[in-house]
């Protein structure tokens, strides 16, 4: 899967669960937890909403790697085959 297929969904997960966040207001490198003021809540169904959308384990301890768009994506990449 490529990196941009992994940002559609990424994007597509995150709008589910917070409808008012829309990527493309922020740079790749902004904290999407600060900057749309999502919960601890909301991180989690993150995590799962991925988890489930690309099957692919994402351990709790990683929630950090997911709270910037370009480190989430870098992370994906690793998880996800091409």
């Amino acid at each position: 899967m490529t990196r941009e297929e992994l940002k559609r969904i990424f994007a597509e997960e995150l709008e589910t669960i917070a409808p008012e966040v829309d990527l493309s207001m922020i740079a790749e490198t902004d904290n999407i937890q600060e900057y749309f003021d999502l919960d601890s809540m909301d991180i989690f169904n993150l995590l799962a909403a991925l988890h489930q959308r690309l099957i692919i384990d994402i351990p709790d301890n990683d929630a950090s790697k997911l709270l910037t768009v370009k480190t989430a994506l870098d992370y994906l990449v690793t998880l996800v085959p091409e």
